[in-house]
């Protein structure tokens, strides 16, 4: 199992502080899974052009073929403006329409206010069902008194991200199964 973890954003240390934490417990729990930590700020990616995706080069290449060969994709995006980062919305625009197919896609949001929790209802989770992510429907929400000094304080939070991470792995190997027996009906 290949699981990405996808750091949305390229400016501020929240978002990236919880993907690391995120990543630390599968790979803790699940050592047997793949992991792979994307932090955006780490990278050169060009803006979409309209162009399939194996058509581009360099970082923009690695980081959406390295999500497409996922199974399952855990996202942190911060909250600015009240919406998601523009370099997280130029990933989804650089993937094919139903690139989340058969995929599991959980999220970690981080945010100044607990007024902005509704960005993931109505931005994420809208553009994840259009590219048909099996989503799971819990998500992790960080404000800014849950970290200290680059470091999650809140025990609350991290028992979330290991049940965010339990709930990804276990709905990545339920859905394997039944794709597994779905096609095991085919006989061919």
């Amino acid at each position: 199992m290949k699981i990405v973890g996808l750091s949305g954003s390229i400016v501020g240390s929240k978002t990236r502080t919880a993907m690391e934490r995120t990543i630390n417990i599968i790979s803790e729990k699940y050592p047997e899974i793949e992991v792979t930590l994307i932090d955006l700020a780490d990278f050169n990616i060009q803006f979409s052009d309209g162009r399939n995706y194996l058509e581009y080069e360099g970082d923009t290449a690695y980081v959406t073929q390295t999500i497409m060969e996922a199974d399952a994709v855990v996202i942190g995006t911060p909250v600015f403006q009240a919406s998601i980062p523009a370099t997280l919305k130029n990933i989804f625009d650089l993937l094919p329409e139903k690139a989340f197919i058969d995929k599991v896609v959980g999220f970690v949001v981080t945010a100044g206010s607990p007024k902005h929790y509704l960005v993931a209802e109505q931005q994420l989770k809208p553009i994840l069902a259009y590219m048909k992510a099996q989503i799971v429907q819990t998500y992790v929400f960080l404000e800014e008194q849950d970290f200290y000094r680059k470091e999650i304080v809140s025990d609350d939070v991290i028992f979330r991200l290991e049940r965010l991470v339990e709930d990804i792995v276990t709905l990545t190997k339920t859905y394997e199964s039944i794709r597994k027996e779905k096609e095991a009906e085919y006989g061919f």
